[in-house]
């Protein structure tokens, strides 16, 4: 039932920008929604290019942009520079453990960091708008 919300949701959003939306974006769109990782606009053109050869990087580069300014992803830089994309609508806030060494991210709910962000905020008069927490290390494979 997601998948056909989040593509109403990105229908809507290109109808109302006055945009077309081809079969390339829905090939996009559905192959960005199938794939629960943290991907490279690098990973998913591969992962696309697999299912339709006609679609180039510019067209992917393009459609997670607009993804990303409806609301059904995000981008986030790494340390190295590297931006990721990620599923938001459906999603639980999270914060990620990144490994130095294999690059792996693993997504982390945990409500006692919560609130010690929400009870350093308050002890601090901030008022929170938004926030992400990255932790970077190295995994326990790597490490062995």
């Amino acid at each position: 039932m997601a998948f056909e919300e989040e593509q109403k949701i990105f229908d809507d959003f290109v109808k109302n920008r006055g945009l077309k939306h081809s079969d390339q974006r829905r090939e996009i769109l559905s192959t960005f929604l199938k794939t629960e990782k943290h991907l490279t606009a690098d990973e998913l053109y591969r992962l696309v290019k697999k299912r339709n050869k006609s679609i180039g990087t510019a067209t992917v580069y393009r459609t997670l942009k607009l993804l990303s300014e409806s609301g059904l992803c995000r981008e986030f830089r790494l340390d190295d520079g590297t931006a990721r994309y990620e599923h938001l609508y459906g999603h639980d806030h999270h914060d990620h453990l990144i490994c130095t060494s294999c690059g792996i991210l693993e997504e982390v709910v945990d409500p006692e960091i919560e609130k010690l962000q929400e009870k350093l905020a308050i002890k601090r008069g901030f008022k929170i708008s938004n926030h992400k927490m990255e932790i970077y290390g190295t995994c326990r494979k790597c490490r062995n």
